[in-house]
């Protein structure tokens, strides 16, 4: 029979199995085994006996500790490996032939928790598996979705976060964060989330800030009842946009970058043309009954469906980014827009005021989020109709909502950007 320890392991567990025989009451057997091992009194002494007695017991509960361990790195690479599996494209066509349809479902991926204030806005980096996400208490937290886990904690703003976005010019990406404290300040992933620049200009809380398409220009929208337009390179406020009379909550660039989408406490959605130098206010939409948080364009995905509920013959060309429109208000209804201006459909369900909506990449889908804690799935294939309700999705108000982009692995990731 081949020998598995050597001279000097199976020694010290001779050793350790006499030490153990003695402490145990059972000193003949003990006794036995010295004799037979050659083991006498010069080389296992009573001290030796006491170094060894609980030696045998320790390794033994080590191993049983161990083969615990190795069970639950096991059953979590089994996890992972069937998450990564879920995550590739043909995987999903596998599981669903239809992704177009798939809609979310409880429970939750993960719970990110380290914020010490309610969480007001939040942002997918376009290209990595990172989430920004700000809070009332003027913190931003970086987090890996992926993983689940938290990476960084930024401070800098002195007032609540009240929105988060990243963009910036090509192949250098920046996020931007806006607050209270009447600031936008600009972050560089690249470089740890250093604060880059701080602009200022608006002269009330900020509520909103967006990249422009372009990625050198952002939109803001303030209680100050302004827009401002700003250039990411020099930090200056190139254009400032007047005609709301009250609060501006949410501004929305159109995928062009041609048109400019706000709306705010005055009860108007308002559709601005800022590619010329002077901004033109193109369009103001009138419909909601109270304070309008939120308002989006629809991507090109969604026209046919939008089409059909707007009473058109045929779909507008997907060339065309700007064709409809989409709001949330605190008088607990969504609504539909053309590019006429013209409410086509008013989405009722919510118990609460709504504050984000997002559309479905396949376009067929309208998701939104209220202060009810739900979030709402409807369906504009089936006249806008309500086909999913996630209920108490959190323990507070939902007040944000986004739709995780296509990412990169991280083998695939340049070192000069994060």
């Amino acid at each position: 029979m081949s020998r598995i320890l050597s001279s000097r392991q199976a020694e010290e567990l001779h050793k350790s199995i006499i030490a153990y025989l003695s402490a145990n009451s059972l000193p003949n057997t003990a006794a036995v085994l010295r004799t037979e091992l050659g083991l006498g009194e010069d080389v296992f002494d009573a001290t030796t006996a006491t170094k060894y007695e609980t030696l045998l017991e320790k390794k033994w509960t080590s191993v049983i500790r161990l083969q615990k361990k190795i069970i639950d790195l096991e059953s979590r690479i089994t996890r992972l490996q069937s998450e990564l599996d879920n995550a590739t494209p043909s995987s999903l066509s596998r599981r669903n032939q239809d992704p177009t349809s798939w809609l979310p479902s409880k429970p939750s991926r993960y719970t990110l928790e380290s914020h010490q204030y309610e969480i007001s806005c939040v942002a997918f980096h376009p290209v990595y598996s990172t989430i920004a996400s700000g809070d009332q208490g003027s913190t931003i937290k970086i987090w890996d979705w992926e993983l689940g886990e938290l990476e960084k904690t930024i401070k800098g703003h002195t007032e609540a976060i009240t929105g988060v976005d990243f963009g910036g010019p090509k192949g250098h990406i920046l996020l931007a964060s806006c607050s209270s404290d009447m600031t936008i300040k600009l972050w560089d992933p690249a470089d740890g989330y250093k604060n880059t620049r701080t602009l200022s200009g608006h002269d009330h809380t900020i509520s909103a800030v967006s990249f422009m398409p372009s990625g050198n220009m952002l939109v803001s929208a303030s209680r100050d009842a302004t827009l401002r337009i700003w250039d990411v390179t020099t930090g200056y406020c190139v254009k400032t946009i007047r005609g709301h009379s009250g609060w501006v909550r949410d501004v929305c660039p159109s995928p062009d970058g041609s048109l400019v989408l706000s709306t705010g406490d005055d009860q108007t959605v308002r559709l601005w043309n800022i590619s010329g130098s002077q901004s033109e206010n193109k369009l103001t939409m009138f419909g909601h009954e109270n304070f309008i948080d939120c308002c989006i364009f629809a991507p090109p995905s969604s026209y046919q469906y939008l089409a059909s509920l707007a009473g058109l013959q045929k779909p507008p060309p997907t060339s065309s980014t700007s064709e409809f429109m989409t709001t949330g208000s605190r008088d607990k209804t969504i609504k539909l827009w053309d590019k006429r201006g013209i409410c086509f459909k008013t989405l009722v369900g919510h118990d609460n005021w709504v504050r984000a909506l997002v559309f479905h990449p396949g376009g067929k889908y309208l998701l939104s989020v209220a202060d009810d804690k739900a979030l709402r799935c409807w369906d504009l294939s089936q006249d806008g109709k309500c086909v999913k309700e996630l209920p108490k999705l959190h323990d507070h108000f939902v007040s944000c909502l986004k739709w995780a982009p296509v990412i990169v692995k991280d083998k695939d990731r340049p070192s000069t950007n994060g």
